[in-house]
């Protein structure tokens, strides 16, 4: 939030200035400002604490993508596309401290806010089938994993989405998952003559 203060400080500001100079007649300087100010101003449309993540996630620096990303405190005052990479971000680098059910709400809220590539959504689907497969939806999941498949379009997913499927196949049901539980939970005794 003092981030967004400072720079609304320094945007109105520079607009001021930028002013003054063509009302002094510094038309040279003033069109030269106008570039800075124009800057200053794009600032507002992109999240530097997202942009030094998503540098971070390229290099492949997880630890310090996540600090980056965990900095942005109010994502909904983002336009709607960034919230959505926000949302994503958080949720798949954070899986282990939200637990299940929290990422698997901010992956979804990110897919309705809109990702821009195919390729983002593809992964965010990918990440929401292994959710719930791990949580017993397996139908759910094979139906988010063919629709990963075909957001896909450059194949760079193939083999994590073959080897999902093929864990899929390896996973038991809810069903069976709900009988080995009720199952292990009582020990046959022998009978007594």
């Amino acid at each position: 939030m003092i981030g967004f203060i400072i720079r609304c400080a320094l945007a109105a500001t520079a607009l001021f200035f930028n002013t003054y100079l063509f009302t002094s007649g510094h038309w040279g300087w003033g069109i030269t400002f106008l570039f800075v100010t124009a800057i200053i101003i794009l600032s507002f449309f992109r999240n530097e604490n997202m942009i030094l993540s998503l540098n971070q996630m390229r290099l492949g620096n997880t630890d310090k993508a996540k600090k980056y990303i965990n900095r942005i405190t109010h994502p909904q005052l983002m336009p709607r596309r960034q919230h959505a990479y926000v949302l994503f971000l958080q949720a798949v680098m954070n899986t282990q401290e939200f637990g299940f059910a929290k990422s698997e709400q901010y992956l979804r809220k990110a897919l309705t806010l809109g990702l821009r590539t195919g390729q983002d959504n593809a992964v965010a689907r990918m990440h929401l089938a292994g959710i719930c497969l791990q949580t017993g939806r397996k139908s759910e999941a094979e139906k988010l994993l063919a629709e990963a498949k075909k957001m896909d379009s450059s194949g760079m997913m193939r083999d994590q989405i073959n080897m999902m499927q093929n864990q899929m196949k390896m996973a038991p049901s809810k069903n069976q998952m709900r009988m080995a539980q009720m199952m292990g939970g009582r020990k046959k005794m022998p009978r007594m003559k």
